[in-house]
Formats: structure tokens, C-alpha cells, sequence
């Protein structure tokens, strides 16, 4: 089972070229890391988007650049940018459940729009130089919708597909559809990976073995609760909450130090530092996470911190 792949993704808002430096100087293991979605504002790229692809704090990562896109023109623009910025591959994101992006056609909500997708193989051929990956949902509200897109991704030479298996209505909560994601698996041409809800390395380790035919799994939440949850599988074993909690803080205070060094003023620093907590209640505990939410300052911040131990 270790020969399959696990791929680090994005969560807009925490893993940003700070989070995913540290992460790999922590926990090593050469992981494969995409960025939070870039996308464009007013018809060009965001400038904060490239600078966090660009940034010398991803130098030596494995990383992958994720764009979101509601039509063709914001997806030339975006692949365009990227390409003069040296991308040779690129992650297509049509996944995102947020309704701030859904709504305006963006992530999972491009997959209601069959005329642009129908123009989705013209569009890639035109960058030959990028390689390509999808990341997508069943659907938009029905777990059946993706059977109106895989023709399109059938025909597309993808690296591979990378499927939750829930619908974007339900954001991250609900049953996993998991009928659907079997007959998209068994109906995919291209390589497929399972992403969500993977919270242990026994949660990878049970998806691999119920489909073994997948290329690999995603995980997204679970390495920002625990993040050693890819080094602990690639291990094979269960690191004790001790040896997790060591690593964590480490972590946390290289994150904490490099903010503290970059960023201006206390609630700058906060609101950068505060949402490495933000899935992680399990691992650390209730009352130290429920502290860490309400800190209003750096010393009560650190006090809060220290209820971890």
C-alpha cells in the first residue's frame, strides 16, 4: 500500500508558503503540496495569489498550483500567468463547495456550466507545456452530476482526478456518496484519488484497501488537525500523542516566529497564528482550543498555547 500516492491539499486561509515550508522542515517526507486556489479579480490574476507560488519559502517543495475559474477567458488568463511563471503543471480546481465562489459559477459550481466545459480540451491544448489535474466534487447537488462532465475528462490526459465524494450543498459534512465515487472510479480513464475524511493513517489505510485500484488519497482537514498524519502512514505506524504533540509545537512555534518577524502589530500576528488550531480540538484538547479561539493577545495567546502540554 505504500507505493500509492497521499497529496497535501489546500485550504484557503492556512496553507499558505509559510505553512507548507515549516510543515516540510518538521515532518520531511517530501509531500506533495498545492496551493490555495488562484484565481482572477476584475479580469487579471491576484498579485497576492502569485506571490504565494513564487515565494523562496517553496523552494525544494514538491508543489502543484491550483487555479479556480468560473469560464475559459478566466482560465487562459490564469494558466497564461502561470505558465511566464515557470508552472509546468497545473491543478484544476472544481471541487470548492464555498458558496462565495460556487455562486459565481467557480469550484464546484463549474460544474453546472456544460458549454464551458464543453470547451475545456480546446482551452488546455493551448498551453502544451502545463500538465494537468483535476479536483472536483460528485456534483453541485446531485452525487450523479459528474456523469455529465467525464466524457469531457476522459478525453483530457490527466495526471489524475481527485474526487470528494460528497456534492458541494453539503460542504464538509453529510454521508459520503460513496455508490457514486465507485462507478466514477470505475468509469474514470484517468487515475483517480480519494479525498475526504481521511483524520488517521487507519482511515488511509482503510480506503486504499477498500479500492485499491486508486492512484492515492488527499487530505486536507486531517493534516491541519493532526500534522503528522502523512508521516505517521509513511512510517506505518501510530505515532504516540506525545510524539505528535512535540512535533505540533515545533512546528507551531516556527510558524509563530516566522509571523512574528514578517507581520505588524499583535492582531495581525493572531489572526495569521490562530487558525493553525482551527481543526485540531482533538488533538489538543477542548479547553486548550477553546482558549487558543478567545485569546485577544499574544500573552494570553501563548497562555492558551501552553494548556496543550
Amino acid at each position: 500500500m505504500k507505493n500509492k500516492k497521499i497529496l497535501i491539499a489546500p485550504v484557503q486561509g492556512h496553507t499558505d508558503a509559510a505553512w507548507r515550508h515549516f510543515h516540510e522542515e518538521v515532518y520531511g517526507g517530501n509531500n506533495k503540496y498545492f496551493t490555495p486556489f488562484i484565481r482572477c479579480d476584475h479580469g487579471s490574476l491576484r498579485k497576492q495569489d502569485l506571490r504565494d507560488y513564487t515565494s523562496d519559502l517553496n523552494s525544494g517543495l514538491d508543489l502543484e498550483p491550483q487555479v479556480i475559474f468560473r469560464d475559459m477567458g478566466e482560465l487562459e488568463v490564469l494558466l497564461g500567468e502561470l505558465s511566464k511563471a515557470g508552472a509546468e503543471r497545473v491543478n484544476l480546481n472544481m471541487g470548492c463547495p464555498f458558496p462565495l465562489q460556487t455562486g459565481k459559477g467557480r469550484g464546484a459550481g463549474f460544474l453546472k456550466n456544460q458549454e464551458e466545459i464543453s470547451k475545456l480540451a480546446d482551452t488546455l491544448s493551448k498551453y502544451p507545456s502545463l500538465s494537468y489535474s483535476v479536483k472536483m466534487r460528485l456534483g453541485f447537488e446531485d452525487p450523479a452530476e459528474w456523469g455529465n462532465v467525464i466524457d469531457v475528462l476522459n478525453g483530457l490526459s490527466l495526471r489524475h482526478v481527485d474526487v470528494h465524494p460528497r456534492v458541494a450543498r453539503q460542504q464538509y459534512g453529510g454521508e459520503l456518496h460513496l455508490d457514486e465515487f465507485e462507478k466514477l472510479l470505475s468509469t474514470s480513464r484517468n487515475p483517480v484519488v480519494f479525498n475526504g475524511e481521511l483524520k488517521t493513517p487507519e482511515d488511509i489505510d482503510n480506503i486504499i484497501s477498500k479500492y485499491p485500484e486508486i492512484y492515492g488519497t488527499m487530505t486536507a482537514r486531517g493534516v491541519l488537525g493532526r500534522p503528522s498524519l502523512v508521516s505517521e502512514w509513511q512510517e506505518g505506524r501510530t505515532w504516540s500523542r506525545d510524539e505528535r504533540i512535540e512535533k505540533m509545537l515545533k512546528f507551531h512555534n516556527l510558524l509563530l516566529n516566522h509571523y512574528s518577524s514578517t507581520l505588524c502589530g499583535e492582531a495581525q500576528i493572531l489572526s495569521k497564528i490562530k487558525p493553525f488550531w482551527e481543526y485540531a480540538e482533538e488533538e489538543i484538547g477542548r479547553k486548550a482550543w477553546k482558549a487558543i479561539k478567545k485569546a485577544s493577545n499574544l500573552a494570553k495567546y501563548h497562555s492558551a498555547v501552553a494548556l496543550i502540554y
